[in-house]
């Protein structure tokens, strides 16, 4: 199979890549390079072919999707805070750059398109587990964009005939993962606060949860989407996590265990738009694609922690001038 993967060359996307190549796939990676990297292309994925090109781009877009039988689509601008900050880019590229995307594909013929979703886009909904069927109202630029490509996608599924298959993503975490990009999210960046024995900035009262998901848990659940019958997946919308709820509390805890030592914690305000508790119900995607996340949220971060070991050298100063993110890529 020939597969497009947008955002490859990002945190998530190259391990996607990676898994594709060793699977046997030709991979093309369409990616800006903004925050994705060259050098997350080290493994498998430095066989596959990069497209330096943007979202926002009808030519870009229309040429990465050339002679492609499944788009994987993970290219995004990630970042609750960030969205806060600039709306209007934000909803350009997660929202009209999808836009754009299904119409190249459904132009160019492709058997699927795989979207990467957000948990984000649950918004004010306080009922736990965060159900498919059952949204809130979103609060942030960056959930009401995803909200929107979510509804492209099952657009161009209803009135195109594009087989399109909905992965709402919680918060995603593992090795590559930027520890101080000025969006980075919150288990690498404390990962690389103690490693470097500075303070781990928390953000309110810390019991705030998240479904973290270890990266190849959210590889298998793509796969699964990828190579399912259309007639189970088409148009459908499916949670990808664990199904377990842990507090930033609990994080730091168990870094800190992992550390050895005590940390420096820096407790500041609690940030506008942030969700206060998140956790999926993972019922759906287990019946329909057979998923089960098969590393759960310790052993994750023993594994991500274990990844930073060479990456203590990075400026202090990017790392204390980030914003502690409240997606982790989704």
């Amino acid at each position: 199979m020939r597969y497009l993967v947008t955002g490859g060359a990002g945190f998530i996307g190259s391990h996607v890549s990676d898994r594709l190549i060793v699977e046997g796939h030709d991979v093309r990676i369409l990616d800006n390079l903004s925050t994705g990297s060259r050098a997350n292309l080290v493994g498998p994925a430095a066989d596959a072919e990069l497209v330096v090109g943007d979202l926002r781009s009808d030519q870009d877009v229309a040429a990465a999707v050339r002679g492609v039988d499944v788009v994987i689509h993970l290219g995004a601008l990630g970042s609750v805070p960030r969205s806060v900050a600039d709306p209007l880019t934000t909803h350009d590229v997660n929202a009209t750059g999808t836009l754009r995307l299904l119409l190249a594909a459904r132009d160019a013929e492709c058997e699927r398109v795989v979207f990467a979703a957000s948990s984000s886009t649950y918004g004010d909904d306080i009922n736990l587990p965060k159900r498919e069927d059952r949204c809130g109202q979103p609060i942030s630029p960056y959930a009401t964009s995803k909200l929107a490509a979510e509804h492209y996608c099952r657009q161009a599924t209803e009135l195109y005939g594009l087989n399109t298959v909905r992965l709402r993503f919680f918060n995603v975490f593992g090795p590559r993962q930027s520890a101080t990009h000025v969006y980075a999210a919150v288990i690498p960046r404390f990962i690389h606060a103690a490693k470097q024995r500075l303070p781990i900035i928390v953000h309110g009262d810390g019991e705030q949860s998240r479904d973290f998901t270890f990266i190849d848990n959210n590889v298998d659940g793509v796969l699964l989407a990828s190579e399912a019958p259309s007639s189970v997946v088409a148009g459908q919308v499916y949670n990808l996590a664990c199904g377990a709820q842990t507090t930033l509390n609990e994080v730091v805890d168990q870094i800190a265990a992992l550390h050895g030592d005590i940390l420096i914690i820096d407790r500041q305000p609690s940030r506008p738009a942030d969700v206060r508790h998140s956790l999926a119900d993972i019922s759906r995607i287990t019946v329909d694609l057979g998923y089960h996340p098969s590393i759960d949220v310790n052993e994750g971060i023993r594994r991500t922690w274990r990844s930073y070991d060479a990456t203590t050298n990075v400026a202090v100063g990017a790392l204390q001038e980030s914003s502690l993110g409240a997606e982790a890529r989704n």
